[in-house]
């Protein structure tokens, strides 16, 4: 069943989009309207699937569902946009490369979704999607060069210039995670590199630098932890357990090298962090600045506000659902 947002329905929009976002472990969809608001929104496993056809089948599944609530409070889908974790071909609707739906490269998906459906159908990186979403209706609002970097498995980036997302010219730009933080003696990435942000500031970096510390701390809590999670890394440190305290220093000071190089290349406006890692803010959030403030050319590090993300988990259907409407409107 699709849960239904708290919001008169007596005044639901008739003009509706459904916004699908596809991560490696849940598929999160809602329909929204022209000012972000969401009627309904559901989210379940995203299936491990080895042919695509799969996936296309349990997103018209959820177009579906979605269309019937939709007319049931007395409104109209007028278009279909889903975000996808992995570079992605825009004008062609192609997942290029999706390393957490492997099954998704190469693959046409948009076509795919339009042969099944009655609307049109706009594909979009998944964080591009959420920094559209932040500027659209959360922290970003009234800014028109932004950066969103997104803190969960693994580090994602969204880049907008002057009010436009800025995709670079095959489609991959914004990997802000695979910024080289420490590429020497760095620890190896899947993406085939060394020492890249996204193995020292990602969810899962933390998990794997505090089992790498953790003989240096034989007091810490953490070592009666069977399964170590980022959050309960994050609760032991705000407990005052040391090995936590200094894993999201070090977590703190590779994320600040990494915003630093952002900030001296692209002077943004405002950095917006996001993703379910940021919620350690209060642990890493002064060591971040402060590499920010050693590292950045003055006045652009001055200049830029750094904050947490304000839309959570829907940035990325926010992001999907203006994507549609301005497509739309095109």
């Amino acid at each position: 069943m699709i849960t239904i947002a708290t919001k008169d329905s007596r005044k639901v929009e008739t003009g509706l989009v459904f916004a699908a976002d596809l991560g490696g472990t849940h598929l999160r969809v809602a329909t929204v309207d022209r000012n972000g608001g969401i009627y309904s929104r559901r989210m379940q496993p995203t299936p491990q699937a080895e042919k695509a056809s799969e996936i296309v089948r349990a997103l018209v599944s959820a177009v579906h569902e979605s269309e019937q609530n939709t007319v049931e409070l007395g409104g109209k889908l007028t278009a279909v946009s889903v975000v996808v974790p992995g570079t992605v071909n825009v004008a062609e609707g192609v997942v290029v490369k999706a390393p957490n739906v492997p099954c998704l490269d190469g693959f046409r998906l948009a076509a795919a979704l339009q042969s099944e459906l009655d609307w049109p159908v706009v594909l979009e990186n998944d964080a591009n999607a959420a920094a559209l979403g932040e500027m659209w209706r959360g922290a970003g609002r009234g800014y028109q060069t932004l950066i969103c970097v997104t803190l969960g498995t693994g580090v994602g980036g969204g880049i907008i210039l002057d009010g436009q997302l800025w995709r670079g010219a095959d489609g991959s730009g914004g990997e802000i995670g695979h910024i080289g933080v420490d590429p020497f003696a760095g620890v190896p990435c899947t993406c085939g590199s060394r020492g890249c942000l996204e193995v020292y500031a990602s969810a899962t970096a933390v998990v794997r630098m505090t089992r790498e510390a953790r003989p240096r701390y034989p007091n810490s809590v953490l070592h009666d932890t069977e399964e170590l999670t980022s959050a309960k890394i994050y609760q032991a440190g705000r407990d005052g357990d040391e090995l936590a305290i200094e894993v999201f220093r070090r977590m703190g000071v590779y994320l600040g090298i990494g915003l630093a190089s952002l900030i001296n290349v692209l002077n943004p406006e405002m950095i917006v962090i996001g993703g379910g890692l940021s919620n350690g803010w209060d642990l890493f959030e002064n060591h971040m600045h402060q590499q920010v403030i050693e590292r950045a050319f003055p006045i652009p590090a001055r200049r830029v506000k750094i904050v947490r993300a304000q839309c959570g988990d829907d940035a990325g259907l926010l992001g999907a659902a203006q994507l549609a409407f301005a497509a739309s409107a095109g």
